[in-house]
């Protein structure tokens, strides 16, 4: 990264971090859109599995990786303020923390995993699907963590393109081995929508190792030195990462788990809808990834100019984003308009789920747009190291008021199950006002402080 000084530099900049960015992201929800999607084709109960076991994991996920993503901000600030050599100090303390929470979930998993499945009283096979699947991620997550400590750390530096390559390098290896082990090809054992579980966390540790090597020997990378000594854990780092990432990590957990909550809701319905619900917001999740990274993105970029003390060039670059990502989030409801059934044909054969799943679609056209309001203004939040409020907000937007809205609608009206889209409807529209108010305030403040640090 470095000092832009007009607004056609800063577009390059911006632009030059978030492609790699929305690529990787594209990639990573990818691999969640083929395990979907071929579990899909085996059968529709695998979906249905697979959907459960997704929706119990994602939220856990996202949440802890939430917590890790604080060495985002943490080190463009440190690059801003030309403090390079405390970057290798945090992101080891990172991968400590990725260690441990890595742990604690594989602990909590043990306990937790069979009580909600036997809760949820679903069909046999749906069941079974959903726990082996969810046992088979279970030997991913450690590197998925480490994974996205290192990838953080690339990042934060606007060294983008490194994690893009890596993960699309990934890709076709994480569905060449769905394709062997969910169909059963080449000898490999037929396990169906447990086979993606099983390739999803193997290539997870490819992802990492790959990462890791490029961080440590990368040409780029080399001044940082991240792995040349390696500290004992520090209890002021992770104070200040967990500061800063807990309500990064919970404002995530409370966003995507409204969703899975949805999904665990429509396990009432019959396997079609839970199916049709789940291609529908696989797909609605896949087009996320554009407000998402330019979320990640704008964490870089506002971080660096708040580092250097620079509110304006911060303050541009919010505008920036969250504009470019209204303008998309405008252009994928065309598409979703336009070629609704075709993206319905894509998860199922079944002429019953690609109806409901296209009614699902559509629905998903007015949350796409409160979350190319709310995602990246967070992003831009984040920079600013503000991300306390944001975990209230989702709070009380998604939980308060929207899921209870959704299932009033629901439980007592003719929509049915597409309440509960309407209530993410009112949520999401809610917390991107909410949001969008507290950056206004967010960079009024910072300016001012400025101000007056130059005045002194």
């Amino acid at each position: 990264m470095h000092l832009t000084l007009t607004n056609s530099q800063k577009w390059k900049q911006l632009f030059k971090i978030l492609l790699p960015i929305l690529v990787t992201q594209l990639a990573l929800s990818a691999m969640t859109f083929f395990d979907t999607n071929m579990s899909g084709h085996f059968s529709s109960a695998d979906l249905a599995g697979v959907a459960i076991g997704v929706s119990l994991w994602v939220p856990v996920q996202t949440g802890l990786n939430g917590i890790l993503m604080a060495i985002t901000p943490i080190v463009s600030q440190l690059v801003g303020a030309q403090r390079k050599d405390k970057v290798s100090y945090y992101v080891i303390q990172a991968l400590w923390l990725s260690l441990t929470l890595s742990i604690i979930v594989l602990i909590a998993g043990i306990f937790l995993v069979k009580p909600i499945l036997h809760g949820m009283n679903l069909e046999f096979r749906v069941h079974n699907v959903a726990l082996y699947y969810l046992c088979a991620m279970a030997f991913g997550i450690a590197p998925l963590f480490a994974y996205t400590v290192l990838r953080s750390f690339m990042d934060a530096l606007g060294q983008t393109r490194f994690t893009m390559t890596i993960t699309l390098i990934s890709l076709p290896i994480n569905v060449l081995l769905n394709y062997l082990l969910i169909y059963g090809n080449w000898g490999f054992p037929r396990l169906g929508g447990v086979g993606s579980g099983v390739a999803t966390a193997a290539t997870y540790w490819i992802v990492m190792l790959v990462t890791g090597i490029t961080a440590h020997r990368g040409k780029i990378f080399a001044e940082y030195g991240v792995f040349s000594k390696m500290y004992g854990i520090a209890a002021s780092a992770w104070k200040e990462l967990i500061k800063i990432g807990v309500p990064i990590g919970f404002a995530i957990f409370f966003e995507t788990a409204v969703f899975a909550a949805v999904t665990l809701f429509m396990s009432s319905y019959n396997t079609a809808t839970i199916a049709a619900h789940q291609a529908a917001m696989n797909f609605a999740t896949t087009l996320y990834m554009i407000p998402l990274s330019i979320c990640m993105a704008l964490t870089i970029l506002v971080g660096y100019e708040a580092g250097a003390g620079r509110s304006r060039d911060a303050k541009i670059y919010s505008v920036m984003g969250i504009s470019s990502a209204i303008g998309l989030s405008l252009i994928t409801a065309v598409v979703l308009v336009i070629w609704g059934e075709q993206v319905a044909r894509l998860y199922s054969t079944d002429p019953q789920v690609i109806q409901l799943a296209q009614h699902f679609l559509l629905y998903a056209i007015f949350f796409q747009i409160s979350d190319a309001i709310a995602t990246p203004t967070q992003g831009a939040l984040r920079g600013y190291k503000d991300v306390n409020s944001a975990f209230l907000i989702t709070f009380l937007a998604y939980w308060v008021f929207g899921l209870p809205v959704g299932y009033i609608i629901a439980r007592w009206t003719s929509f049915g199950p597409y309440g509960y889209w309407i209530g993410l409807i009112t949520g999401l529209a809610a917390g991107a006002v909410s949001l969008l108010f507290r950056l206004l305030v967010v960079q009024r403040r910072f300016a001012e402080k400025k101000r007056h640090a130059e005045a002194v």
